[in-house]
């Protein structure tokens, strides 16, 4: 296979397969393009079986992309004479590899074929119960921790011998019960499908030896985020052995690690020069992404921070708009700015609102710059929030839904039958669990089996098994019965609206009973065949392609067996023309013509949690996170990039800001000074910028 249409050090990085080999992609350095032309290469040229290849990757966005290019690179590429098939590769996030090895081999990790995968929430609720407690602060801290705890490849009882402060020693007391819960219930959640399969491949050297030989060579990208469980696992899959070597790509950039927070950590890089002493480090230093300016200010700002690996990003396109800086009089001053000089700007240049995004630290930021879009009636798409379907009260009914699905789906069983509560605590929970496991079948199941009588008392059992009754009456009404009516059955079993009202305060049940009834609409219009483009606005047009189907009246199976996917659809094929709103943690990965960073002040970036500074190691680090993010942050700029900080925030009292140190270490002084304070607009100074913006001539 050729490889056209690359750089040198492109081609070096794709065509390299004498050892393990490191690719430091810059920002936009074309990575991706690098891993599909690789993949590509490696059959097409080297003859490695398709099978035989893994990449790994952290989302589910990313692996798309990635088996979109190479779908596109396969034409015409054949293996042993014949179509070479890139759907035989294994393209996926690391923890749908982790899943696919459990699901092999559960019964070395004593779990039955169909274990459940516990989400975040669901296991908020078990470490709420351990702690007997609705402080969501301490339980989330808790949680953490245990997530840091896992992502270490540190175990409850190496948690407990370690503890260093009595927090730890609550934690690690949690850890143990936590585990021992998921074991009764044959779950596992998120960190565990890293974990379990990097400590089974550790002790079980026939397990290691299965998948060595199924997968010979992989590629991982955005290596600077991985954590050291994610490393373990990558070592010991492939970092060779006495019969075959190391075959792997890892492809990533110490620039941008930004994740330090949630376990990932540079040392990974380290390690692989001291674990893999033939290493060969490939540096991709040409982008192809930004303008002389941005990638200027960019290198001088993450210059700043020790480096593994030096490198310098250069582009080809030109010096392009100098980048500004605006101080601005308080928050509503600097998202009227932004706003305005948004609209303009647009104006100018006769773009789209999809060329512009608005990037800022963290998401409360969003909120004021939603109020003057709205009020702009310029649109705009929000990220790096939460979904509809992640809302509290859509999960909880769907887990109804998922487990019309699925009877097998024993976190949407544990979630039904606990909202609102019949009967079943923990310790019915777990007894149940218990006997799930040892005739291998699910919650769901057990509740019926005759030896269920025999760990359970009546008391316990009886609402159990009316439970049961009812949602297997669903089921069978869901396949036959028009979705309206099924659903209607549904709601009123469930008692949600009085369950809001009963525990939560009159306007917050208020709320949330509004966002159910919004989702049941939503969930009837789709299995009638009433609803038509003409009766629904943007909005509703928008929401109702988030799963995906089309409006041919499904009934309530046929809906139910899409909601697990609600989440991982949502959005997918969306790209409206509206300006994007997201923080700066949610941009990586993303590039947009025109940024406006906002917000750049110290204590919001560099982040800070307290109001002094110290001279501790952990504190440096925060500060080269920070430095990173900032670095992210103008990467994202293809042709233009504005930053903005405030003088001042009302947030209950007025509070002097100073501008991040971030801003100076820009050097933009050759570019000239910072843009001076502007007095806050009026209305009828937009007009008259508006009128002065129509009497110019067009641009050519």
């Amino acid at each position: 296979m050729s490889v056209p249409q690359l750089n040198s050090a492109q081609r070096e990085a794709v065509q390299y397969l004498e050892g393990p080999c490191l690719v430091l992609a810059g920002a936009g350095s074309g990575k991706t393009r690098v891993i599909a032309t690789k993949i590509a290469h490696l059959v097409g040229e080297r003859g490695y079986a398709p099978r035989e290849i893994a990449a790994v990757t952290f989302t589910n966005k990313a692996a798309a992309e990635m088996r979109e290019r190479v779908a596109k690179l396969f034409e015409g590429v054949q293996y042993n004479g014949k179509p070479a098939r890139h759907s035989h590769i294994t393209i996926c996030t690391f923890h749908s590899l982790g899943v696919q090895i459990l699901r092999a081999e559960h019964e070395a990790q004593g779990l039955k074929p169909r274990f459940s995968i516990l989400d975040s929430d669901d296991c908020f609720g078990l470490i709420q119960e351990q702690l007997a407690t609705t402080d969501k602060q301490l339980i989330r801290r808790v949680q953490n921790t245990i997530s840091l705890w896992k992502n270490a490849g540190v175990g409850p009882d190496e948690a407990a011998a370690h503890e260093s402060d009595q927090d730890e020693h609550q934690a690690a007391l949690v850890y143990r019960r936590y585990a021992d819960t998921l074991v009764a219930y044959q779950a596992v959640d998120f960190d565990d499908l890293i974990r379990l399969p990097a400590e089974l491949f550790a002790r079980d050297a026939g397990a290691l030896l299965r998948w060595q030989n199924r997968l010979h060579y992989f590629l991982v990208d955005e290596y600077q985020d991985t954590n050291a469980c994610q490393y373990s696992l990558l070592k010991l899959l492939a970092g060779g052995s006495s019969l075959r070597p190391a075959a792997f790509t890892a492809v990533g950039d110490d620039d941008q690690a930004i994740y330090g927070w949630r376990g990932a950590t540079l040392d990974n890089l380290a390690k692989l020069q001291t674990d893999f002493p033939s290493l060969k480090v490939i540096k991709l230093e040409q982008n192809y992404r930004s303008t002389g300016h941005i990638l200027a200010a960019a290198n001088k700002v993450i210059a700043r921070n020790p480096k593994l690996f030096e490198k310098t990003l250069w582009s080809e396109h030109g010096p392009g708009d100098p980048v500004t800086v605006t101080a601005m009089n308080d928050e509503e001053h600097e998202a009227e700015s932004v706003v305005f000089k948004l609209s303009a700007h647009k104006f100018e240049r006769r773009a789209q609102f999809r060329d512009y995004a608005i990037l800022y630290r963290g998401n409360h930021q969003a909120r004021l710059f939603e109020q003057v879009l709205r009020r702009e009636r310029i649109p705009y798409v929000l990220s790096g929030g939460r979904s509809f379907f992640e809302k509290a009260e859509i999960r909880d009914i769907c887990a109804y839904l998922r487990l019309i699905a699925n009877g097998d789906d024993d976190p949407a069983f544990i979630r039904a039958v606990t909202t609102p509560k019949r009967g079943a605590g923990p310790a019915t929970l777990s007894a149940l669990g218990e006997l799930a496991g040892q005739y291998k079948v699910s919650l769901y199941e057990a509740v019926g089996l005759g030896a269920a009588e025999g760990r359970l008392g009546a008391r316990q059992l009886e609402p159990l098994r009316a439970f049961c009754d009812w949602m297997n009456d669903l089921t069978a009404r869901a396949e036959t019965e028009a979705a309206q009516t099924v659903l209607k059955r549904m709601m009123e079993g469930i008692g949600y609206e009085a369950y809001l009202y009963n525990t939560l305060e009159p306007r917050q049940a208020e709320n949330k009973w509004g966002s159910v009834l919004e989702f049941v609409e939503w969930l009837t219009r789709k299995g009638t065949k009433e609803a038509t483009a003409g009766e629904e606005d943007a909005g509703e047009a928008a929401f109702d392609n988030a799963d995906g189907l089309a409006d041919t009246g499904k009934n309530l199976l046929e809906l139910a067996q899409t909601v697990a996917l609600m989440s991982m659809l949502e959005g997918k094929d969306a790209d409206p023309d509206a300006v994007r709103l997201s923080t700066l943690h949610a941009a990586k990965g993303l590039e947009y013509p025109h940024v406006f960073l906002v917000g750049i002040e110290e204590g919001r970036l560099p982040h800070s949690h307290g109001d002094e500074e110290t001279d501790s190691e952990a504190d440096a680090q925060r500060i080269e996170e920070e430095r990173r993010l900032m670095y992210v942050g103008i990467t994202r700029a293809q042709r233009s990039l504005q930053v903005s900080w405030c003088w001042r925030r009302r947030g209950g009292d007025t509070v002097a800001c100073e501008q991040s140190r971030f801003i100076p270490e820009m050097g933009l002084e050759e570019a000239g000074p910072a843009v001076a304070e502007e007095a806050p607009m009026t209305p009828q100074d937009r007009l008259a910028g508006l009128k002065a913006l129509l009497a110019k001539p067009k641009l050519a």
